[in-house]
């Protein structure tokens, strides 16, 4: 890795967009290529793991559907309603992928915006 730089066998170096710092010794990098047509390159590091002092405190967690969780201290999580909108539009665009010829320019263009929706979706959930 050279700045925002990566450097792949057969490829040379590849910019990139660097999520976070990579610390310790690198020990193999997976490039993949989602069905949007974006790749993503995750890197295998061996680092020293330090243990986080202890705090003796002890908290209860409700996870309900009106709040998402409410703590044992009283603090109330809102459930995230983004969610649902999002699975609407995901629906909504696989509909209008159903209907198009299959192996046609149109079919080809809603079926990069479906992986997109479809990408969106399985980010947001992990997100939260």
């Amino acid at each position: 890795m050279i700045g925002n730089f990566v450097k792949l066998p057969k490829l040379g170096l590849v910019r990139f967009a660097k999520s976070r710092e990579v610390k310790g010794r690198i020990l193999g990098a997976t490039v993949r290529r989602n069905p949007s047509g974006k790749y993503f390159v995750s890197i295998l590091v061996e680092i020293e793991i330090q243990e986080l002092p202890k705090t003796h405190s002890v908290v209860g967690v409700d996870v309900g559907l009106k709040k998402f969780a409410i703590l044992s201290d009283g603090t109330a999580y809102t459930n995230p309603k983004f969610f649902r909108t999002l699975e609407e539009k995901l629906a909504k665009a696989q509909r209008i992928l159903s209907r198009r010829t299959k192996g046609g320019s149109n079919w080809n263009k809603q079926r990069i915006k479906e992986a997109i929706r479809l990408l969106t979706v399985g980010t947001t959930g992990i997100a939260y």
